[in-house]
């Protein structure tokens, strides 16, 4: 299935001058509003700084030093012509200013090693994103639909309880008559009593499904428009779980944490090697007592290596296949969770569907069992607890159709998502497009803050503190 294909079409029931939202509209506020891409966004520019630090690590350093210093002190002797000691005193002043520069030449390839492996996290870190991404909006999904569920269950409650009255009414008057008891007329009020406190607790679901879309998508719910279509899906749940392990992104993270915890063994076993470096000095000191100066610089190159770590350097390198074995093993787990998840989804999918077919055949049948109930009950044939009986059936048939069909709504989202689609971009929402590369360019060649590159990167930092 190509993306392009995932898209939905959500059209206006009816014009209505009331505003109101689509749910697309819906996902576009959650993507917009939630808190938690940008956190995982700023995440990821801090893992794009990894990889800038890990450049300048390859790169020399030059850095500078100064001193002041005073140097005083006494020395004495006994002079035997004057036959008494004779003291003396010496102050010096003098400065210092250095100008160091340093390279490291070979570093048994652990610099450059270390430059590849967060370029992997960095890829790790962009799958992820996509995968917060997706938890977001599968959220803002249940939320809009669950408004539905519950808006639409008072609504029904509503109309039973109009309905019972109107019930209750008819058996008091015929009790008046003398056609029904007492006891019809106590079991139409026990009935509306019943039905108040459904209605109450309808109402309490749908404040509460109003403080979760108000979480989930930034804004409080507004005479939602339910969608009339649904995504389009693979037909077949193999076709859908080779598309998953195509695409998933916690499948791409997973593989980039892998290589990285290999070129992780590297970089371990480079530390046993030597390490060879260059530096250069140039300085002036100078004497304030008698206006003295010197100047000179130095080049100096020097290597170093281990020859007794005590078992650290072993020991760490066995740590590092050890995270690696354990990320290798993550990604088998990634991987059969991936083909589970689709597996499950498709049967909560069909469930589901089966489930609003049932009971769109049990709504039809019971509201002609409610209809003939209540003309026979105007007959004398039903009894007034007949025709409740016959009412309650039709309003739990309509309320398990409802939820049927929003179960059915969700589980399609859900499919979408364990296939790694349930994006922004798969989805064709009108929202601003985020390149996940765009601040990674910036910061690739660790731009200093008085380069033209470096201003600019400034002035994205800026605008992303005022949002």
């Amino acid at each position: 299935m190509a993306r392009g294909a995932v898209g939905f079409v959500l059209v206006l029931a009816a014009v209505s001058p009331v505003s109101a939202d689509t749910l697309a509209e819906a996902l576009e506020a959650a993507y917009l509003n939630s808190g938690l891409l940008e956190q995982n966004r700023a995440t990821l520019r801090a893992a794009d700084e990894d990889v800038a630090q890990a450049l300048a690590e390859l790169r020399p350093v030059l850095r500078w030093s100064g001193d002041v210093q005073r140097t005083y002190g006494r020395s004495g002797s006994f002079s035997t012509s004057a036959g008494r000691f004779v003291q003396g005193g010496s102050i010096t002043n003098d400065a210092s200013i250095n100008l160091i520069a340093e390279i490291v030449l070979y570093a048994g390839g652990r610099n450059k090693l270390a430059l590849e492996a967060t370029k992997e996290q960095v890829l790790a870190t962009r799958a992820g994103l996509i995968a917060v991404e997706q938890q977001v909006l599968l959220r803002a999904v249940g939320a809009f639909m669950n408004i539905r569920r519950y808006s639409e269950t008072v609504g029904l409650r509503e109309n039973n309880v109009r309905v019972i009255q109107q019930e209750v009414r008819a058996a008091r008057d015929r009790f008046e008559v003398g056609e029904v008891t007492r006891t019809d007329v106590a079991l139409a009020e026990a009935r509306l009593a019943a039905a108040r406190a459904a209605l109450a607790a309808a109402q309490g679901d749908l404040l509460v499904a109003g403080e979760e879309y108000l979480a989930a998508v930034g804004k409080p719910p507004r005479n939602l428009i339910n969608p009339r279509s649904l995504p389009k899906l693979p037909s077949s749940v193999a076709d859908a779980k080779r598309q998953a392990l195509r695409q998933h992104p916690d499948l791409t993270a997973q593989q980039h944490s892998v290589t990285a915890a290999e070129l992780t063994i590297l970089i371990a076993e480079g530390a046993k090697k030597p390490t060879v470096s260059l530096q250069g000095s140039y300085g002036v000191t100078e004497d304030f007592n008698d206006g003295d100066f010197s100047r000179g610089g130095s080049i100096t190159l020097g290597a170093s290596g281990p020859i007794y770590s005590g078992g650290a350097l072993d020991s760490a390198v066995r740590k590092s296949l050890a995270n690696r074995d354990a990320a290798r093993g993550r990604l088998h787990v990634v991987l059969r969770e991936i083909e589970q998840n689709v597996g499950q989804a498709y049967a909560n999918l069909r469930v589901s569907q089966a489930n609003r077919t049932s009971f769109e055949e049990q709504v039809r049948a019971a509201t002609v069992a409610f209809q003939g109930v209540r003309e026979e009950a105007k007959l004398g044939a039903r009894t007034t607890l007949d025709v409740l009986d016959a009412e309650q059936e039709l309003l739990d048939a309509r309320a398990s159709l409802i939820s049927a069909q929003v179960d059915e709504a969700i589980a399609s989202y859900q499919v979408l998502s364990s296939l790694g689609l349930l994006t922004a971009t798969a989805l064709h929402l009108n929202v601003p497009s985020f390149d996940p590369a765009a601040y990674y360019n910036m910061v690739k060649t660790a731009p200093r803050a008085r380069s033209k590159q470096g201003a600019e990167l400034d002035r994205v930092l800026k605008a992303l503190g005022k949002e």
